[in-house]
């Protein structure tokens, strides 16, 4: 059934990319990332495609998708042939292949310039987004805020990565601000359960402040009975102690520039 399938989101960031996956149909995914970041869903049934500013005619989109036919273990010399050797060519791939590339009726935008890694998600989700952030699949707990925060129209980002001098850190969802930067995680239930943890969790919260994050955690409780009264409520007293919401305008424009016929949520409206 396609609406629970596994479906990867996978970032192209350059034209000879872009150029495989439209003529020759594969894309390739270095083993080690795989194993250190996706076992938890591989493999996936379905792949789509995240173009980065690169690809000229599709800037921080998503409109791309195929059916994977297969995947195998290579390395880089055998994918790439005529490549001169370098230290590279022995590191191992997994190639996914696909037959047929099929294209949304209307792109999945970003409405951020952001750093997006791998998105793990299902084709359920991936049918119904509208924008990146519909895409993220961690906990019912976070797609529960998910639709409370874009109810009240505030623009956020899910999953967000954050590096913090050779770290890097997902944030459940940033909020970015004309005088600060907000994070806000759903895992309150946990949070300093566990020593290990929550040394871990310390040290965390201490690079993010550092670096100029607040820092707002809601439990399963609070999520589930007090969302209205209470969690969206802090979320805007904060957004409003910071100057409210500092908006990548020039991503916005540019996607609206190429989807002038599009219906978008409200917070596109000042920039049409």
């Amino acid at each position: 059934m396609h609406k629970s399938d596994k479906l990867l989101v996978g970032i192209v960031n350059n034209f000879s990319d872009f150029k495989i996956i439209q003529t020759e149909h594969w894309y390739r995914i270095p083993v080690d990332k795989a194993e250190k970041h996706l076992k938890r869903r591989w493999p996936p049934k379905w792949i789509a495609f995240y173009y980065t500013g690169a690809i000229k005619d599709y800037p921080q989109t998503i409109i791309h998708y195929a059916r994977i036919s297969g995947i195998t273990k290579t390395s880089r010399k055998e994918l790439f042939p005529s490549e001169k050797e370098n230290y590279k060519s022995n590191r191992s791939y997994y190639k996914i292949s696909f037959d047929k590339i099929e294209t949304l009726p209307k792109p999945i935008l970003s409405r951020r310039w952001r750093r997006i890694v791998f998105i793990q998600t299902t084709y359920k989700k991936f049918m119904n987004a509208i924008e990146v952030n519909d895409l993220f699949d961690s906990s019912t707990l976070e797609d529960r805020l998910w639709a409370e925060i874009k109810r009240n129209l505030i623009s956020a980002e899910r999953q967000e990565v954050v590096k913090i001098d050779y770290n890097h850190y997902f944030l459940d969802f940033a909020i970015y601000c004309k005088k600060g930067k907000i994070d806000i995680e759903t895992d309150g239930d946990k949070y300093h359960h566990n020593p290990k943890a929550a040394e871990k969790d310390n040290r965390r919260n201490n690079d993010l402040t550092s670096a100029g994050w607040s820092i707002i955690r809601f439990n399963s409780q609070q999520i589930k009975e007090k969302i209205e009264s209470y969690c969206i409520p802090t979320i805007k007293v904060c957004i409003n102690k910071f100057g409210g919401i500092n908006f990548d305008r020039e991503s916005m424009k540019k996607f609206l520039k190429q989807n002038p016929d599009k219906n978008y949520p409200a917070f596109f409206e000042e920039y049409e």
